[in-house]
């Protein structure tokens, strides 16, 4: 009860839907299929597969050309960072209001793109940096192979980049221009100063911390609810948006994906599977079930990391 109480001041801290363009989201459109980039084997893991989408949906985007000296480390900062389930959860919640995967791929890797630009500018090898004490387990790192003036850069290119990845996906013939302008929203908002940034900036505050500090504590939790939550919460509403689910979907798969995200700091065994009812309860029954099945196979992975 306590965990389930938090968790909704929590969301209804996040202010999410205040900034959105219009709340009216249109319709399903009538699809007009064309070949997938992947060929998909049905046996593969869904998650595997959804990955593995994104992934080569990147690939063929960003290709090291002039200026070489721009994309040849914005290609390797991009596919450095650690894999986020925020993106994927963007195609999850797209196929689970019915819409198809292709509708949401493009979204999903923009949202790889700013969160990795997020990421490099959060982890920019700084000598006077300060550590957080004791690092978390699950705290990720990655291998810097060029200097922090390059990745502070490439990072600031990387944002644009990533909007202009989910702007090229707007398709006449899918009449798709308001979705992308709500979900072009809705990212910008969650790693914006009222997201990502506000979490970042209360765990630095707290670094360096030592022993039970309540203050540093509570801005750690806020620090989670921003950085994990929010971006967890705007993938999978992204998701539901371009999938054309309706305004009640795309609340329920916005709490969804935030307590998907709050799994992520691995904390004890027991609030994980608090984590994991609180979400599996906003999807089941709701949406086909095969594929809240599917989805759920997500769970299993992540609490034998505990």
């Amino acid at each position: 009860m306590a965990m389930a109480m938090a968790m909704a001041k929590a969301l209804a801290n996040l202010n999410l839907t205040d900034h959105v363009v219009s709340k009216r989201n249109q319709g399903r459109p009538s699809l007009s299929y064309r070949p997938m980039m992947v060929t998909m084997c049905y046996k593969k893991p869904y998650w595997a597969s959804v990955h593995e989408d994104i992934e080569s949906h990147l690939k063929q985007a960003i290709v090291v050309k002039e200026p070489v000296e721009v994309y040849e480390p914005m290609r390797h900062l991009v596919f450095s960072v650690p894999v986020n389930m925020a993106p994927a959860l963007c195609i999850a919640g797209c196929e689970l209001v019915g819409g198809h995967r292709e509708q949401a791929t493009a979204a999903a890797a923009a949202l790889h793109v700013v969160y990795a630009a997020s990421f490099v500018h959060e982890h920019l090898p700084l000598s006077d940096r300060p550590s957080l004490v004791p690092p978390p387990k699950s705290k990720p790192v990655m291998y810097h192979a060029f200097s922090s003036n390059i990745e502070l850069l490439i990072g600031d290119g990387m944002i644009p980049f990533g909007l202009e990845l989910l702007a090229n996906s707007e398709n006449p013939d899918q009449d798709n221009s308001g979705r992308i302008l709500r979900v072009m929203g809705e990212i910008t908002h969650a790693v914006g100063s009222e997201g990502m940034v506000s979490g970042q900036y209360n765990e630095l505050q707290c670094s360096g911390s030592k022993g039970k500090d309540v203050k540093c504590e509570e801005m750690k939790n806020h620090a989670y609810e921003k950085k994990e939550g929010g971006l967890h919460a705007c993938g999978a509403a992204c998701g539901a948006i371009l999938g054309g689910g309706s305004e009640e979907e795309i609340e329920i798969l916005r709490r969804y994906g935030f307590y998907v995200g709050m799994m992520q700091r691995l904390g004890s065994k027991k609030e994980v599977e608090e984590l994991k009812k609180l979400a599996v309860e906003q999807i089941k029954g709701r949406f086909d079930e095969a594929k809240v099945e599917e989805i759920s196979t997500y769970f299993e992975w992540n609490l034998s990391r505990v």
